[in-house]
C-alpha cells in the first residue's frame, strides 16, 4: 500500500485499570432539559399552548421526579401521565397562548401545577368503559392522592399531589 510502508504494526495501549468513563455535566439529560426550558422547581416554566408542549412537560416531569428528586420509577411514571393529562386540558380547553408548569416537593409529598389564564373550571365526568375521551381528570382523581383547582385573579392553577417516600 502506497504511503503505509513505514507505519509498522499497531502498538497495544497501556492498561488503564482504574479509569472509568463518567458523564460530563453537559451530558446529563436533566441539565440539558433544564437548559432548554428552565427548572420548574425553581420557577414557573412557560410553555406554548400547543400539543407538542405535552412532550416537553412530560420530559421535565420525568427529569425532576426521577433524576433530581430521586423518586421511584413508578411514581415518576404516574406523575408523567398526570401532567400530560393536565397539560392536554390546558391546551385543548382554555384557548390560551401559553401555560405554566411548576413542581414542588415537601417532606413525603410532591405537587405538580399547571397554570393557565382561563377561569373555566375543569369538571370530573363519569367515565364509561368504552369512552375514548374525557378520562383525563378521572385518571388524575384515581392516581393522585389529592388534586384541585385554585382560582387566580387572572386564570387558575390545576394541581395534583402524590405521596412520595423521601430518600
Amino acid at each position: 500500500m502506497a504511503g503505509l510502508e513505514e507505519m509498522g504494526q499497531p502498538q497495544p495501549r497501556a492498561a488503564t485499570a482504574g479509569a472509568r468513563w463518567t458523564p460530563a455535566v453537559d451530558e446529563d439529560p436533566a441539565a440539558k432539559v433544564f437548559e432548554l426550558y428552565g427548572d420548574p422547581t425553581a420557577r414557573e416554566v412557560r410553555l406554548s399552548s400547543r400539543p407538542e408542549s405535552a412532550a416537553c412537560a412530560r420530559r421535565l416531569t420525568q427529569c425532576v421526579v426521577l433524576r433530581k428528586w430521586g423518586m421511584s420509577p413508578q411514581l415518576s411514571e404516574y406523575a408523567v401521565l398526570l401532567v400530560s393529562e393536565l397539560v392536554g386540558n390546558a391546551v385543548r380547553h382554555t384557548g390560551a397562548r401559553s401555560f405554566g408548569l411548576r413542581m414542588h416537593r415537601r417532606r413525603g409529598w410532591i405537587r405538580i401545577e399547571v397554570c393557565d389564564p382561563s377561569r373555566g373550571l375543569p369538571c370530573l365526568m363519569p367515565v364509561q368503559e368504552l369512552d375514548i375521551s374525557g378520562r383525563g381528570l378521572f385518571l388524575v382523581d384515581k392516581l393522585s392522592d389529592r388534586w384541585g383547582v385554585d382560582l387566580l385573579p387572572r386564570g387558575k392553577t390545576t394541581w395534583f399531589e402524590m405521596r412520595a417516600a423521601d430518600r
